[in-house]
């Protein structure tokens, strides 16, 4: 009896068990995958099916266009360089450590206007 409960233990922790994933990234070693946009490329960290974080460079001169999210709410971590927001038709400056917010629902767009490349830390969440 004490090894059927086990077994039953042991399927039940297979089932629920998560699948496998990176505990350490190393950007380094990720080739930058081209965005949707020109002038915007991507390190996937973490994809997960409620939301996912990237690395996000952003050539000079590049704007991604004003855009809608219906079901995610997005958030931009400023790595380096100085890119602006426009978060529900109001724009922003930014500089290095600065953190936004683009709620669910809610216009906004990112405009490198500089001569130099930015980089972003950029995560979703489903809500």
């Amino acid at each position: 009896m004490q090894n059927i409960g086990s077994n039953r233990r042991n399927a039940l922790y297979l089932k629920i068990k998560p699948s496998p994933m990176n505990y350490k990234i190393e950007p380094d070693k990720l080739n930058w995958d081209a965005g949707k946009v020109k002038g915007f490329l991507g390190k996937e960290f973490l994809k997960l099916d409620n939301g996912g974080v990237k690395l996000v460079k952003i050539e000079a001169q590049s704007v991604y266009p004003e855009h809608i999210h219906p079901d995610k709410t997005e958030y931009a971590f400023v790595v380096d360089g100085t890119p602006s927001f426009v978060i529900n038709n109001e724009l922003f400056t930014s500089k290095m450590g600065d953190f936004f917010i683009f709620p669910s629902g809610m216009k906004h767009a990112i405009k490198n206007e500089t001569d130099i490349i930015c980089h972003l830390l950029v995560g979703s969440i489903q809500v």
